[in-house]
């Protein structure tokens, strides 16, 4: 699943390609991804340009004249731009072309992906943005902030990780990555956490996020080559996908279990 870094640098790929260009058709092959009226978001597209594009946690947000399109990439979503007189590809679900020859695609292999269009003074009360966490970039992120939300939390640490309404932007392979930087095992209580293992976790995310949108994100299974874009973090990853090769630090095998339901990588050495 693509995550904080991966969402940032499609955003970012995308601003450079897509902004300002005038939205000539719009064809929707897949209609139960939408929240939205269909015809009302082909009304409101048309004859609309891209102002921005925006992104909260996992979401990204396209800004029009009077609108947002916010658009969740969920397992397998991906963005193409292709030229318009390209064949349309068997999972291609959402076709925007421009006056000038290109098309952006969504391209969504499970179907997971979402798309709802709201009206721009009611984004931050939409539920899907409303609910978000605080990001690990945003300096409002505090220890204190953490050990609330943990409180009385008896789940493991990994899982509580993944709950984007704490922690906007984690998934499976940072709060891997993150739990062996801050030296937490992942089956920890989340309630169990101090001060300071709290204010490791931050520091650890902070620096990681920024890391992998350095390197274009992590390219594995659930991310290639989306907008042409391939990711270089996977070479930097210590325990993720690491099952049974030696620890970087202690020389000891990294382990793979289970933890609600998510293959975590870990090292039962470094991580007591």
């Amino acid at each position: 699943m693509p995550e904080l870094a991966e969402v940032e640098t499609v955003r970012n790929v995308l601003k450079k390609r897509i902004l300002n260009k005038r939205i000539d058709k719009v064809k929707v092959l897949y209609e139960k991804m939408f929240d939205s009226d269909l015809k009302e978001f082909k009304e409101i597209l048309i004859g609309n340009e891209f102002k921005d594009i925006l992104r909260v946690g996992k979401w990204l947000i396209f800004e029009l004249n009077d609108h947002y399109l916010l658009s969740h990439l969920r397992m397998e979503g991906k963005y193409f731009i292709k030229n318009s007189d390209e064949e349309v590809q068997k999972h291609e679900h959402v076709i925007i072309s421009f006056t000038d020859g290109f098309d952006l695609r969504y391209h969504d292999t499970r179907k997971f992906g979402r798309m709802k269009l709201v009206k721009k003074e009611d984004l931050w009360n939409t539920e899907e943005i409303k609910k978000q966490g605080k990001e690990p970039m945003d300096d409002t992120l505090d220890s204190t902030y953490l050990l609330d939300k943990f409180k009385g939390k008896r789940l493991p640490i990994k899982s509580v990780l993944l709950d984007q309404e704490i922690i906007s932007g984690l998934g499976n392979i940072y709060a891997d990555e993150v739990l062996y930087a801050s030296g937490v095992n992942p089956l920890r209580e989340a309630k169990s956490l101090n001060k300071e293992e709290c204010q490791k976790i931050i520091e650890t995310s902070k620096s990681i996020l920024l890391k992998s949108i350095e390197e274009g994100g992590t390219t594995i299974k659930s991310y290639t080559s989306s907008l042409g874009v391939t990711g270089n973090y996977q070479n930097y990853l210590q325990v993720h996908k690491r099952e049974g090769l030696p620890c970087n630090r202690c020389g000891n095998k990294i382990t793979r279990i289970k933890v609600g339901g998510r293959s975590t990588y870990y090292c039962e050495k470094c991580q007591k």
